[in-house]
């Protein structure tokens, strides 16, 4: 696994003033926190951190942080963005022990055309998009992908149905959880126009 490193700086100023400063020159602000280190404020580049996000890992990249004390292994655990620019506003990174199981939520992707859309013209529905599971750092996988080529009307694609490598990780979310389905194409029966009084 590639070693991603993100220089982090100590965040001097608090404050909203402070902040949008500090994004107006490229950075953002972040807290380091978790683990067996107190929480630190620091300011990250919003470049590097925002081509992190958009990678194929994403949030559960692992990141080395370089601060003024040492190294730390690191996910980013929340982070805004703004809903008109989309640009990044904050980052929450949490401290991660590489030999520690942690939980953590990975998406799931699927491909081919289901045989109850192609032959009996359902419609195909993703119910639920990610799935919990708990692991290793260094075992996280990008995301689970699920052929629905197979699916005819009426069947269900559950969590139990992802191949998972039961030595490596364990399944948080419910077995039973529905993630994609194919079904009939709802026609709402028409009202009938009751007499207007003259």
């Amino acid at each position: 696994m590639d070693q991603i490193i993100v220089e982090a700086a100590p965040r001097e100023t608090r404050g909203k003033n402070a902040a949008r400063r500090l994004r107006v020159i490229g950075i953002v602000p972040a807290v380091l926190y978790g683990g067996k280190g107190g929480p630190q404020a620091l300011q990250v580049n919003t470049k590097h951190l925002s081509a992190i996000l958009r990678s194929a890992t994403g949030h559960n990249t692992i990141l080395t942080v370089k601060t003024q004390d040492g190294e730390h292994s690191a996910i980013v655990k929340e982070y805004q963005v703004d809903p008109v620019k989309g640009t990044l506003l904050h980052l929450d990174l949490l401290r991660v022990a590489m030999d520690v199981l942690m939980r953590v939520k990975v998406p799931v992707h699927t491909f081919g055309e289901p045989q109850g859309v192609k032959l009996q013209g359902g419609i195909f529905e993703m119910v639920t998009r990610e799935v919990e599971i708990e692991c290793l750092p260094a075992d996280i996988p990008t995301e689970f992908r699920m052929d629905i080529s197979a699916l005819m009307m009426g069947m269900q694609l559950h969590a139990s149905d992802i191949q998972l490598d039961p030595q490596k990780m364990k399944l948080m979310t419910d077995p039973l959880r529905v993630l994609a389905h194919v079904v009939a194409l709802r026609v709402e029966e028409e009202k009938p126009v009751e007499a207007v009084a003259a």
